[in-house]
């Protein structure tokens, strides 16, 4: 079971960083229909996976020179994710406590998932009949960034889809600022809600193996997707995110109905 879980992280890490997502979109979904763990299991080790791969990709694109954050933009928008994280925590937390069995949580979850990746979905196919804004200000920004924040940690996956199609509507970005800046977001909303995780002692019901492991397979994930994604075009980056929605959809689903029935 282990290697299979390393095998999803290291292509859904690969596939985030490629093209903007974060991976933790696909490692939730899919670590759910195996039931490797508890929800709050997978949702820690899906953090600790992007957490890593995130971290790694930045860091590169600092160090080589390719970074494109501003700080006036981008800054505000992790900032208010930071905080959004630690909300959409404390919003799942009181979800969960509304049922007496864990699996409904996790069904609610996946419902969501499934509607929001299926407006993604359709905003992206008729993104160019849509006019984009291009939204400025430290406020709005931590605003906006602050949503993206709650949304990512109450779904437990990172806010990738999420964070690129604001990113598109609200600030006009092209594919491949708006995945740097994507996971710019999801470092900082990572690490709150990690930290969050930690602090609840989540991380004493994981493996210390599969902890470290997925560390690695996001690292290493990030390290194929940032050379993927030099040589690739934006619309190459356009037909993969929509085929990810796709597929992220119709594991929501099967998800539902694997937790209702």
């Amino acid at each position: 079971m282990n290697i299979l879980v390393f095998l999803i992280a290291f292509i859904a890490a690969a596939i985030g960083s490629l093209c903007g997502i974060g991976g933790g979109v696909v490692i939730k979904p899919v670590m759910d229909v195996f039931s490797v763990a508890d929800t709050a299991v997978i949702n820690f080790l899906s953090g600790c996976t992007m957490l890593c791969m995130s971290g790694y990709s930045v860091i590169r694109n600092k160090v080589s020179g390719d970074s494109v954050i501003d700080a006036k933009l981008d800054y505000p928008l992790a900032i208010g994710a930071a905080f959004g994280g630690v909300l959409g925590r404390a919003l799942y937390n009181q979800v969960a406590l509304m049922f007496a069995n864990q699996n409904m949580a996790s069904a609610v979850q996946a419902l969501v998932l499934f509607v929001v990746t299926f407006g993604i979905l359709l905003y992206t196919l008729h993104k160019s009949s849509i006019t984009s804004r291009h939204i400025t200000g430290v406020t709005r920004c931590l605003l906006v960034g602050g949503i993206l924040g709650i949304c990512s940690s109450f779904l437990g996956i990172g806010g990738g889809p999420i964070n690129l199609a604001v990113l598109f509507y609200l600030f006009s970005m092209p594919q491949k600022r708006a995945a740097q800046s994507s996971l710019f977001i999801i470092l900082c909303a990572q690490l709150t809600s990690t930290s969050i995780l930690i602090l609840q002692g989540v991380h004493m019901r994981s493996e210390c193996m599969m902890i470290v492991g997925m560390g690695c397979c996001g690292i290493l994930g990030g390290i194929v997707g940032q050379k993927l994604n030099r040589k690739v075009d934006e619309k190459f980056l356009d037909v993969l995110f929509l085929l990810m929605m796709v597929v992220i959809m119709g594991i929501c689903a099967f998800n539902v109905l694997k937790y209702l029935v």
